[in-house]
């Protein structure tokens, strides 16, 4: 491990500081951080799914871990010792995301048969079929309120349901090619959208209008994109192998995490804020990335899967990481780590 670079401005070092929170005292909290190093440990191999994951999200409240999967399923696990809980069916083809309501009640899924479905968690009960996109669905998510869901399709729109009523409110047309991400910022008045046309779009959720587009000078596909924790930043993948932060009210790229291998895949990537301030993501080459978020050095990578590594989560409040792979492996995996 090299010494962190701490050459970086007290006003930068704040600024980043402020990503995750972090009060006046930013620099200093910075700096400090910037020496921890995590030990993500395998604790847990989860075994069910009979084709590729496509998707793991941990409950907001911690107890649980959804997975969905190419199987048309999405299987519910215990957090904390992987227990298998319960199997999610009623799509008829492979599933590409699920989330979470914000009280933990009911789950969104995404399927290449067109559909949205909101179920409930506890029971696996179907409860609405989201209809009117005319492709895939790519990516779901619930607002804060949880009373909207945001999805992405194949389609090039991303679409806004009325979660109580199962119908369509609003339709964007967001995109010239797929729909990679969407999501909503801390407060949901904001939708970031993303796209293999090389596009990120922030809407405003109230009026549908495009607040605001983000482009990168060589226009790779961007493959995945959400907000920070606070809602002042926005992560972007893209496949050039490159992950980014940017400050999107500037409009301005802050921080460049490179190192693992994602040309092909839509590969989820997160901030990790329970312990130490980590970027982590999949990878192409089946293994798990870590980065300092401050220093964009490479503080880990997990090893274990034995195909691409498509998606990862951060549990909420605990030190623990989700990851999960492609046909080869099927598996999903559950680590551990003390800081």
């Amino acid at each position: 491990m090299t010494e962190p670079n701490h050459k970086a401005s007290a006003e930068d070092q704040a600024a980043a500081g402020s990503l995750h929170g972090v009060g006046g005292d930013g620099a200093s909290k910075a700096s400090a951080s910037a020496k921890v190093v995590p030990n993500y440990t395998l604790k847990f191999t989860l075994v069910g799914h009979t084709k590729a994951v496509s998707s793991v999200k941990f409950s907001p409240d911690g107890q649980w871990l959804a997975s969905s999967a190419s199987d048309k399923t999405v299987k519910v696990w215990g957090a904390f010792d992987g227990k298998f809980e319960r199997t999610v069916s009623g799509h008829k083809l492979g599933i590409s995301d699920v989330a979470w309501s914000h009280d933990s009640k009911y789950l969104v899924t995404a399927s290449d048969d067109k559909t949205l479905k909101i179920w409930e968690a506890a029971t696996g009960k179907g409860l609405k079929t989201l209809r009117g996109h005319t492709n895939f669905v790519f990516c779901c998510n619930f607002n804060p309120q949880s009373n909207l869901v945001v999805s992405g399709s194949f389609d090039e729109s991303v679409r806004l349901w009325d979660v109580k009523t199962g119908k369509c409110i609003r339709t964007l047309p967001a995109h010239s090619d797929p729909v990679s991400a969407v999501h909503f910022n801390r407060d949901g008045t904001l939708i970031v959208s993303s796209s293999y046309d090389g596009l990120c779009r922030i809407w405003d959720t109230a009026s549908g209008q495009c607040l605001k587009t983000l482009v990168d000078d060589e226009n790779p596909p961007v493959s995945f994109v959400k907000f920070s924790p606070n809602g002042k930043y926005i992560l972007t993948g893209t496949l050039d192998n490159t992950l980014k932060l940017w400050d999107y009210s500037k409009a301005k790229c802050l921080k460049t995490y490179a190192g693992h291998k994602n040309e092909k895949y839509c590969i989820f990537a997160n901030f990790s804020v329970t312990g130490g301030k980590w970027i982590v993501s999949g990878s192409e080459d089946n293994l798990v990335y870590l980065w300092n978020l401050q220093t964009k050095e490479i503080v880990q990578k997990l090893e274990g899967h034995s195909d691409v590594v498509i998606c990862t989560a951060c549990h909420p409040t605990e030190n623990m990481i989700a990851s999960g792979a492609l046909e080869n492996d099927k598996t999903i995996k559950l680590w551990r780590s003390d800081s």
